[in-house]
């Protein structure tokens, strides 16, 4: 028992963890690199509300669904806020691997000056982007930092999923997707939603609502284009 113990202890090293991490990244990253994207869907309309708004931006998205989304969003000036957990340096090194820059901060550690330094960059032009719920969940539960970076950075807000016809499903508490090799990709946006600058708690509120219903209808348009229906939360035991 004492030998399991050790090994459990060492995998979890942080040198360790540190090691193996960029390696198995570039391993996900050639195997998304095999993937073909059959359908964009709302891109023109996301778009065009970035333009009318200078080209700053707010992308939104569902943790599940982040090994696709920093691929799809290659070669764009995206700045992704990541926790400073175990996790979140999965999601800082997969992100830098495409390119992007990432800060470090979450709804449970560091977040508020994690967003005030995106905040910054998305008024100077960038295209900030939240994974809203992570770091740990619950799963499909948007926490309130993009709303209030739309509002702050007075940049249209536009949540992306996908949708793949074979995918890995981890046994994490969100069941964190990976596309197969050589899988379909289909990718959608929700439409642009605007947070006024006076908008108040309840308001805020209900726009927090209307990101996760819009979400969650992208994220149920790119399965049900392969006929699927993907778990997004670990079944609890009766």
């Amino acid at each position: 028992m004492t030998g399991y113990k050790n090994m459990a202890l060492k995998w979890y090293d942080p040198l360790l963890f540190k090691t193996l991490l960029p390696i198995v990244n570039s391993i996900v990253r050639l195997l998304l690199g095999t993937c073909r994207k059959v359908k964009v869907e709302g891109e023109e309309k996301a778009l065009e509300a970035i333009a009318s708004a200078g080209g700053k931006a707010v992308f939104a998205a569902w943790h599940q669904r982040l090994a696709y989304f920093v691929r799809h969003m290659r070669g764009k000036p995206l700045v992704v806020m990541v926790s400073q957990s175990r996790d979140g340096e999965y999601g800082a090194s997969l992100v830098s691997l495409f390119g992007f820059s990432s800060v470090r901060g979450s709804s449970t550690r560091g977040g508020s000056e994690a967003l005030k330094d995106l905040t910054e960059l998305v008024i100077k032009g960038a295209w900030g982007g939240i994974v809203v719920d992570g770091p740990l969940g619950p799963p499909r539960e948007p926490k309130i930092g993009a709303i209030v970076l739309a509002k702050k950075s007075r940049a249209p807000l536009m949540g992306v999923s996908w949708g793949a016809d074979r995918c890995w499903v981890l046994n994490s508490w969100d069941r964190f997707l990976i596309p197969k090799p050589f899988a379909r990709i289909v990718v959608k946006y929700t439409k642009p939603i605007f947070v006024p600058p006076y908008t108040n708690d309840k308001e805020m509120e209900n726009y927090r609502s209307l990101l996760k219903e819009q979400l969650n209808e992208a994220t149920a348009w790119c399965d049900e284009y392969f006929g699927v229906k993907r778990p997004w939360r670990k079944e609890r035991k009766s």
